[in-house]
């Protein structure tokens, strides 16, 4: 497929792709909580209406045999209406289109690792079946076995007032009927390069991923650390995390690994800083040093039809 194939990483023996299905359109004061905009805006340029641009990045990891695809994206089930609610993009399989510029088709993929199941994570992981909106559903991976944390199985089939928002059954219910749902608890290896452990706070089992080969290492952080900014600032924690204090908690154990291994970190919803690494200065300090940056401009013009 024509287009600039997307950042590719090589962590010792394995090689990461960094994909994207789009940015899309935000509350900006949804993602810094009680921050103030005085300060926030400082790292993000809101417009009129206080929107950001937020991209949704995943991952692609090929180690041995294995291609594990971590998160899934919003994906297509949306209809005007929601996809008006979120901002998307008007182009369709932008995760799909991304994954073939890397070289790849969704048949390829062996394991798709959620590191939640809220609907900008998980909305890729099924389709309409021959794009007919609100028909059947079908896998977008068909090769694939999905992990998922239990207790995050748990709080999706089992949503609350704030949390039902974002848990869309349609997203993982035929995966049980295929048998390609596999639910594990707290951390797991998978091979001898990635692994995941568990960061409570955004949601009760959030999990990142690892991937350590050759002394090399990098971190996919998730909704850990959403922007650069969130690791390097404690308290800057999302309106959307359900458990703030188990945030900063998470991100201090986090930060305290990152020191000591010094491994690439992927930033999933920075709509600039794609990676970086962690360094903090002799006045205890955090600060991200940038490596791939993007260009942050999204196109405005579209939200006189929202």
């Amino acid at each position: 497929m024509a287009g600039t194939a997307p950042p590719h990483l090589q962590i010792g023996e394995t090689t990461c792709h960094i994909l994207s299905d789009g940015k899309h359109r935000a509350d900006g004061g949804a993602f810094f909580g009680v921050v103030p905009r005085i300060l926030w805006e400082r790292v993000v340029q809101p417009d009129a209406r206080n929107m950001i641009p937020v991209d949704v990045r995943c991952l692609l990891i090929e180690t041995g045999d294995q291609k594990i695809l971590v998160d899934t994206g919003h994906g297509d089930k949306f209809d005007a209406r929601l996809r008006k609610r979120y901002g998307l993009p008007p182009e369709r399989d932008r995760l799909i289109a991304d994954l073939a510029r890397a070289g790849f088709a969704p048949e390829d993929v062996t394991t798709v690792l959620m590191t939640h199941l809220h609907a900008d994570h998980a909305g890729g992981m099924t389709r309409w079946r021959n794009q007919i909106e609100g028909g059947p559903v079908e896998p977008v991976f068909p090769n694939a076995t999905y992990i998922v944390q239990g207790r995050e199985y748990d709080a999706a089939t089992h949503p609350n007032e704030r949390t039902i928002a974002t848990y869309y059954p349609d997203n993982w219910q035929v995966l049980t009927g295929t048998g390609q749902l596999r639910m594990v608890m707290g951390g797991h290896d998978f091979g001898p390069h990635v692994r995941t452990e568990t960061a409570a706070g955004h949601t009760d089992s959030l999990q990142v991923v690892w991937v350590e080969s050759e002394g090399d290492s990098l971190l996919f952080l998730g909704d850990a650390a959403n922007f650069a900014v969130h690791l390097e600032r404690l308290p800057w924690v999302p309106a959307f995390d359900e458990m703030p204090i188990l945030s900063m908690e998470a991100k201090k154990r986090l930060r305290t690994q990152i020191l000591e291994k010094d491994p690439l970190l992927v930033f999933q919803h920075d709509p600039r800083v794609v990676t970086g690494r962690l360094v903090q200065s002799a006045d205890e300090r955090f600060t991200v040093v940038e490596e791939i940056v993007e260009d942050p401009v999204w196109d405005r013009g579209r939200d006189t039809a929202i």
